[in-house]
């Protein structure tokens, strides 16, 4: 990462001792927006494993090995549950193809929108929340300054390092309070502390 990077986030002392003791290896960023967002319902309150498992499958019901809208489309829900997704996932990832197919995206990568417009956008779809629109933005679409409020693991990260126990709203106005010295490169800071406390925290 840049070094500029690194010592801008440094200058808020907390987030810097994470920085100095925390080693990262930095995700490999993907650059296709709707598999993605596929991959994400089909992980979505999975383990790893198991989830993996099931997007292989998912993943080799197509002839090319890529889900292309209208193949998707063309099954129905049980030849889509077959490979363990459950009705719901089947169905978000329908939502999904047929939101892709319309708007004619596959192969778009959205750089002209601004963060949120990509999220008052993709949030369109049934069954694509906010959070898997962040995650989007962060590791597709690369964008710098992404703090996901609704990620348990950032929330917790923050409230240990900086030792506070408020919930709800005024979790999330303390976040941003905390996080704006971060500006312009929020999405960094955040895989460090996802880092950092997957390692045990303090």
């Amino acid at each position: 990462m840049n070094q500029d990077i690194i010592h801008h986030l440094s200058q808020d002392p907390d987030l810097g001792k994470v920085i100095a003791s925390t080693p990262m290896e930095w995700p490999e960023a993907g650059d296709d927006i709707y598999y993605s967002l596929l991959r994400s319902i089909v992980f979505q309150q999975l383990s790893g494993k198991a989830a993996s498992t099931i997007h292989g499958r998912f993943i080799n019901l197509f002839t090319e090995g890529y889900p292309y809208p209208a193949e998707v489309l063309a099954f129905d829900l049980p030849a889509l549950r077959s490979v363990g997704l459950s009705r719901q996932k089947a169905t978000y990832i329908q939502n999904v193809a047929e939101f892709f197919q319309q708007e004619n995206l596959l192969g778009k990568d959205l750089s002209d929108m601004e963060n949120e417009a990509v999220i008052h956008y993709l949030t369109q779809i049934k069954g694509v929340g906010r959070w898997t629109v962040e995650m989007l933005l962060m590791f597709t679409l690369n964008r710098p300054d992404v703090l996901p409020l609704d990620d348990l693991g950032i929330q917790q990260a923050i409230q240990q390092l900086y030792g506070f126990t408020e919930k709800g709203r005024a979790l999330k106005t303390r976040m941003l309070e905390i996080s704006e010295p971060w500006r312009p490169y929020r999405t960094y800071a955040s895989l460090y502390l996802w880092r950092w406390k997957d390692s045990g925290g303090v």
